[in-house]
C-alpha cells in the first residue's frame, strides 16, 4: 500500500504532537518549551525527511532518538 503525501504529513503531525508530550511529562518542559526543543532538534529534522522512514515507527521508537539527542547532543550515541 503507498501512502498519499496527506497521509505522510498526518502521520509526522501525529508523532510530532505525541513527542511534544513526551518532552512535556518526561522532562517537564512547558508546552512552547517542547515545541522549541523538537522543531530545532535533529531528530525532527530526520522525522521530515521521508528517506529515513522515521514516520513509520512509533513515537516511542522515535522519542528515544530525541531522549539521546537531549542527553548526549548527538541521536547517534
Amino acid at each position: 500500500m503507498t501512502l498519499t503525501e496527506g497521509q505522510i504529513e498526518i502521520m509526522k503531525e501525529d508523532i510530532s504532537a505525541e513527542l511534544i508530550c513526551l518532552l512535556m511529562q518526561n522532562w517537564h518542559f512547558s508546552q512552547q518549551e517542547a515545541v522549541d526543543i523538537l522543531y530545532n532538534s535533529d531528530t525532527f529534522n530526520r522525522l521530515q525527511d521521508e528517506q529515513t522512514g522515521l514516520f513509520y515507527q512509533s513515537a516511542g521508537y522515535v522519542y528515544s532518538y530525541l531522549q539521546q539527542e537531549l542527553t548526549t547532543g548527538d541521536y547517534r550515541r
